[in-house]
Order: C-alpha cells, then sequence, then structure tokens
C-alpha cells in the first residue's frame, strides 16, 4: 500500500498529521502555500533626521554609562516572502516544469514538496513516496561509498534490501560509474556524482520525482539520456516529475504542464507553450 502524506502548517508551521490510505488523483495538492523568512539588518543611522538623532543620543548615553562596551548597532527585522500564495494540483503520470528567475522561490517550493523545510502557512497534500535530486551533494554520505550509499536511499525510502539489490545492477549500468563503485563518494567529481545520484532517484520505487537545476552538470549525452529516462519512468511507470531548468529545450522536451513563479508569487500554471510564451515575455 502506498503512502498517503498529509501534512499541514499554521502560522507557527506545526506538523500536524500524517496518515495512510490509497492513492488517489491529484497526486499533490498545495494549498495557499507560503514561505516567509526573517532578514535581520544591523544599521546605525535612522532613516530620518529625528530617527538618526534618537539614536545619537541613545549612542552617546550608552557611551557615557558604559565607555569600554563595544557600539551595539540597531536591528531591523525585514520579513522576506520566499514563496506567497501558492494554489495548484497535478494530476499522477505528470510532467511538471517550474520556471522562474533566480530568486522566484523554485528551489523553496522543492524543499517545502521535499519536507527539508516546513511551509509558514497553507498545506500540502502529497500521495506518494518523493524522490528528490536538488543539488550536488545532497542525499548521499560522503564517507561511504557509491554501492553503500545506493543501499542507504533504498533504506531511506522504506524499501527492503531485497528490493533495492533487484534494481542495483541497473542503477549501476544507468550511472556509467561501475569502476568508481566502491570508491567513497567525496572522491567523485561533480558529474560523477549526479550520473549516480540520478540514476539512484530515477531507479527506485517513489511515485514522484523532483530533479533540480542538476542535470546542467552532466555532459549533453547524459542530459539526453536523462530526459529519454524521466519520460519513459512517467508514460510507463505513471510516475509523477517536477523538474526545475534553466534550459527551455530540455524543459520543452521533457513537461506538458509548467508552473511559472514570480519573487515567490505563482504568475501562471497551464500548458508547457503558454507558460514559456509568458516567461520569454519577461525578458
Amino acid at each position: 500500500m502506498r503512502n498517503l502524506v498529509f501534512y499541514t502548517s499554521q502560522n507557527d508551521g506545526t506538523l500536524l498529521h500524517t496518515s495512510k490510505g490509497k492513492t488517489m488523483k491529484p497526486i499533490i495538492s498545495v494549498e495557499h502555500l507560503s514561505k516567509y523568512y526573517k532578514i535581520n539588518h544591523q544599521k546605525y543611522g535612522g532613516d530620518t533626521f529625528v530617527e538618526s538623532a534618537t539614536v545619537f543620543g541613545r549612542g552617546m548615553v550608552e557611551r557615557m554609562l558604559h565607555p569600554f562596551r563595544p557600539r551595539r548597532a540597531e536591528e531591523k527585522i525585514e520579513e522576506f516572502r520566499a514563496l506567497d500564495d501558492l494554489s495548484f494540483e497535478i494530476e499522477a503520470g505528470d510532467r511538471v516544469g517550474i520556471l522562474g528567475r533566480n530568486g522566484a522561490g523554485k528551489s523553496t517550493l522543492f524543499k517545502l514538496l521535499s519536507r527539508i523545510t516546513e511551509p509558514t502557512k497553507g498545506c500540502i497534500k502529497i500521495r506518494g513516496r518523493v524522490s528528490s535530486l536538488l543539488e550536488v551533494g545532497t542525499g548521499f554520505h560522503p564517507e561511504l561509498s557509491g554501492r553503500e550509499n545506493i543501499y542507504l536511499n533504498g533504506a531511506v525510502l522504506g524499501m527492503k534490501r531485497s528490493e533495492v539489490k533487484a534494481k542495483f545492477d541497473e542503477i549501476v549500468e544507468f550511472s556509467g560509474v561501475e569502476r568508481f563503485l566502491d570508491t567513497p563518494v567525496k572522491r567523485y567529481s561533480s558529474g560523477m556524482y549526479v550520473r549516480l545520484a540520478f540514476s539512484v532517484a530515477a531507479h527506485l520505487a517513489t511515485e514522484i520525482l523532483l530533479i533540480d537545476e542538476v542535470l546542467a552538470v552532466g555532459d549533453s549525452e547524459f542530459k539526453k539520456k536523462c530526459i529519454e529516462k524521466m519520460n519513459s519512468i512517467s508514460r510507463e511507470e505513471g510516475r509523477t516529475i517536477l523538474f526545475i531548468s534553466h534550459n527551455m529545450k530540455l524543459i520543452q522536451d521533457l513537461c506538458r504542464t509548467g508552473i511559472l513563479l514570480k519573487e515567490g508569487r505563482q504568475v501562471a500554471f497551464s500548458d508547457m507553450d503558454s507558460v514559456l510564451t509568458m516567461y520569454g515575455r519577461e525578458g
């Protein structure tokens, strides 16, 4: 029986509940999702003459009372909205491209879907196990060999050793790193790391696959191989894929649906051609 994961956040980010059940459409539901961060700014002056005079006077009094204490900067707290009120539903087996300029909130969205961090507000419902490839260096233990990390990833996903063993040869063959399989992954190049990490994510039994910009590290031949594999597992196995890339050719070849983000806001959720057109108009 597949996992049915519900997690919902109140303003304090509390995890409310997790349950199990049968897979139902949509496989991912996002309702009014927001993620805010606090940014601290240190300042010695003020925005107006009165504020500056107040800060100066307070500093003078503090130095008279405590002449040897280091000068203390005033703190100004800014709220940064990495994501603000996103709502969408993704069907099982869909391939969705996430578009947006740097800082639009794409990676933050993936971290929330992967449960690396929790939302400030809103609700996410995920029906299925999630495998993610977010950035080079995550997901593997650097001191363990490639072979050991394959089994470790399987265990994290709740798979039995026999299940991982059944997929092991496919993973190794696809990755092309068989020669270095018993070498600690900390000695891998970034390209080798991505090859093995993608192969593990693509072959292990999960219903949802999140792929961030990491494929930019690989060579063109491997990128093509990855796109073919993602198309294959989506069509034949019904797996759902969310893909972030600044390579418009890659994202157009793979994805049928697109989500466009701008400064943390959801600008569009439509067919890929329409979203690409809107993205192009932004310049």
